[in-house]
């Protein structure tokens, strides 16, 4: 399956990085797009402005969550970041972002 990247529109502002981790984890933009609308949980984000939303996947055997840091800019979403978190997040605590990604968000964000 090749890989096609999401359009702007007048929703949804797509950045490099997210497109590259899309690729990585095997998100869809239509994943994405109802985690962001419909997220089971949320919180902030790493960077300032931002929110973290998340869902978890149906494997029963390997549980495994999706979250998708975004930041609203008017009636638009920014897509920052999206990963694929392996278990199940603790409730309450910090938005686990893994060590490579949140480098790299800190560093795109200088």
């Amino acid at each position: 399956m090749q890989f096609k990247p999401p359009k702007d529109d007048h929703k949804y502002k797509w950045t490099q990085h997210v497109q590259q981790k899309m690729m990585y984890y095997g998100i869809s933009e239509s994943l994405i797009k109802r985690i962001s609308r419909f997220p089971k949980r949320s919180g902030e984000g790493i960077a300032p402005g931002t929110i973290a939303a998340m869902q978890p996947t149906s494997n029963k055997k390997k549980p495994q969550e999706i979250w998708v840091m975004y930041q609203k800019i008017g009636d638009r979403k920014l897509i920052i970041s999206a990963w694929r978190y392996p278990g199940i997040s603790p409730v309450g605590k910090k938005i686990p972002i893994p060590d490579d990604i949140a480098q790299e968000i800190e560093n795109m964000l200088k």
